[in-house]
């Protein structure tokens, strides 16, 4: 296959994600706010970022890390986490970012240790 076909191949499939994501954002958006019907879920779900453990996004947002690992069970179920693999288990990764839904991004309480490291880290 030539190098032309293989350009002309990525932009059609550039161009169709484009439409695909258009297409289905409304029910996205529709279902990021039936599920995430609570501050803490918002919360939980903006920190689901692959980066943390249920045990320290429990500890940002105020919840217990059982709390947490059900909230990804049943997100990943409607498919709007991916589980990612990590050493010691499984931690799940958010597949939108509120933002982009029209949500605010929600806040957290400044005092909280993990939220002081991840903004140092920034």
């Amino acid at each position: 296959m030539s190098e032309k076909s293989i350009e002309r191949i990525i932009g059609l499939l550039q161009e169709m994600l484009k439409w695909i994501k258009f297409a289905g954002s409304r029910e996205v958006r529709t279902v990021l706010m039936s599920i995430l019907d609570t501050e803490q879920k918002r919360l939980v779900y903006h920190w689901s970022n692959g980066e943390y453990g249920s045990v320290e996004i429990g500890k940002i947002v105020g919840a217990s890390d059982t709390t947490v690992r059900r909230h990804w069970e049943s997100w990943a179920r409607l498919g709007i986490v991916e589980p990612l693999r990590v050493r010691g288990g499984v931690r799940y990764k958010k597949s939108f970012d509120l933002e982009d839904f029209g949500f605010t991004t929600p806040q957290t309480k400044p005092e909280t240790d993990m939220e002081n490291k991840a903004l140092k880290e920034e």
